[in-house]
């Protein structure tokens, strides 16, 4: 009997109640038409109801790719694990799947990306879950939030503290999915997914594992079906004995309102005088001070914000191929990409499956991550993952945790507090209107990465902003480099909402920064 099947027939395959894991990021590899599929059909027939959903990374966006949007109609979801969430603009509307974890329809919870990626796996060899350090002292741990966004959520709790072997652990359960949504580029009639025109694998193989191992089910969309024995074994990623349902969706957008580019799926490489290198301003002061800490020959991660830009500042400093960048969706080299295309990279030297990324970041493999805030406390901790006022401005932790969780050094990089207006003039920073909310605080909203552990463990903290260099030192937040033309009890410590020390050696950052020349960076 054919595998290939249309997506309303796939939807069919879905039973009320059951646990369904989707293999995503944003738009990149976002399974669309099954999704919507799925939402149709309960719209026509109130089915399937009480789902239990999971995302290791966000399912869509809120930019043309509606992905987990597509299901969140009341009644459909009962339960949502998600590393990270769609996101976008405070002025937007919130995402429906927001809606519905804030009027506590659906129980919510924000679980590392790599975490989740674990409890898969964990599933899938019949093992009793996950049992691990990462997320310790933050939200992910059970003594704070335990993971839960609302309290649906916070009345069925998900992680717990044990002993095990003279050492305290996060535990998380294993996850047993009833049916994998997953996509691929191209699929033979034996159901062998390649894919050749993706900017990552993401999970796929380790999702239909698990859910074949659980005696569920996988259906995978694709682009196009190929007659069976014609695919190369070594292209094949997801072997065919995993997959039970083909949906061929010809126009399915490579990530992001992006149709397709082939120098994200390393079809082509693109020249480097292609890449957009970032406009003279002061986001660009703050990511010239992150290249700075680069070395030669490291392997770096880098996050959404700010020190995406990093890359782009090497290049036109002629320090293209000297680091290595890595992200949590796969990319190993190259130029990661920017805007709807971040989470990509173009020019990469491999694709690298997201759980096995997350294992070199969760042991601090690398050399170093650069990373934004939203908010920094007294203790260095910080929080990119709450924003109580417009809770749809974060994704939620995503990867973030996974990474800081044992990185050797982090950079964390933002503007000093919000809305200031700033412009720079004769090589300093002028400052026309403080800014109204101060970033750096008394106590985070909520601990995403924790200043107090990372002292503990030895890790080397910087939090650069266009204002000044603060590092993480035995006595707290110390301030040790102001930018030129400002004051540091005027511009600095009294925008601070909570006491920062200064360091005896205050130096000022160079002034090359605050120059539109290129800076002669070296590494």
């Amino acid at each position: 009997m054919s595998k290939v099947k249309t997506a309303p027939e796939a939807a069919r395959l879905v039973a009320s109640g059951a646990t369904v894991a989707v293999n995503s990021s944003s738009g990149l590899l976002c399974p669309d038409e099954v999704l919507k599929a799925l939402g149709e059909r309960f719209l026509a027939e109130g089915a399937p109801r009480g789902l239990t959903t999971i995302h290791p990374i966000a399912a869509g966006d809120m930019f043309g790719t509606m992905g987990v949007d597509h299901i969140a109609h009341k009644g459909m979801i009962a339960r949502i694990i998600g590393g990270s969430y769609p996101s976008g603009p405070t002025n937007a509307e919130p995402p429906l799947i927001w809606q519905r974890i804030l009027a506590e329809d659906v129980a919510a919870w924000n679980v590392p990306s790599g975490i989740v990626f674990d409890m898969l796996r964990e599933g899938a060899a019949k093992r009793p879950g996950v049992l691990t350090h990462v997320g310790m002292d933050t939200f992910v741990d059970a003594e704070q939030d335990g993971c839960a966004m609302n309290a649906s959520a916070r009345q069925m709790p998900l992680v717990r503290r044990v002993e095990f072997d003279g050492q305290t652990w996060l535990h998380f359960p294993a996850i047993h999915p009833d049916v994998a949504i997953i996509r691929a580029s191209t699929a033979d009639e034996n159901g062998n997914l390649t894919f050749e025109q993706e900017g990552a694998t993401l999970g796929a193989m380790e999702m239909a594992l698990a859910a074949r191992n659980s005696g569920g089910i996988v259906i995978a969309q694709v682009r196009r079906v190929a007659a069976q024995g014609t695919l190369k074994p070594h292209d094949v990623r997801v072997p065919g004995i995993l997959v039970d349902v083909i949906v061929e969706a010809p126009d399915q957008l490579q990530t992001t309102a992006t149709p397709y580019d082939p120098a994200i799926s390393g079809e082509l490489f693109r020249p480097l005088h292609t890449f957009r290198t970032p406009e003279f301003n002061v986001s660009k002061v703050i990511a010239r001070r992150v290249a700075m800490e680069m070395r030669a020959g490291w392997a770096v991660n880098i996050g959404f914000g700010i020190s995406a830009n990093v890359p782009r500042i090497l290049l036109e400093e002629g320090h293209h191929g000297k680091v290595t960048w890595v992200i949590e969706q796969g990319a190993v080299g190259g130029v990661p990409l920017l805007d709807f295309k971040f989470g990509c990279a173009s020019n990469a030297e491999a694709f690298v499956a997201s759980p096995h990324q997350f294992i070199y970041f969760q042991a601090g493999g690398f050399n170093c991550s650069l990373l934004s805030f939203l908010e920094i406390d007294a203790e260095g901790s910080v929080n990119v993952s709450r924003l109580s006022a417009t809770p749809h401005r974060t994704a939620g932790a995503g990867g973030f945790v996974d990474i800081t969780a044992r990185a050797r050094k982090i950079v964390f990089s933002g503007n000093f507090n919000a809305g200031a207006k700033m412009r720079l003039e004769g090589g300093k920073l002028v400052i026309d209107k403080e800014g109204k909310i101060a970033k750096i605080v008394p106590k985070v909203d909520q601990v995403s990465f924790s200043g107090r552990r990372a002292r503990l463990q030895g890790q080397d903290i910087t939090y650069v902003t266009e204002r000044c260099v603060i590092r993480l030192l035995e006595e707290g937040l110390t301030v040790t480099e102001i930018a030129p033309g400002l004051d540091l009890q005027r511009d600095v410590l009294n925008q601070a909402a909570t006491p920062l020390h200064v360091a005896r050696d205050l130096r000022q950052m160079d002034g090359r920064l605050f120059q539109p020349e290129l800076m002669g960076l070296e590494l």
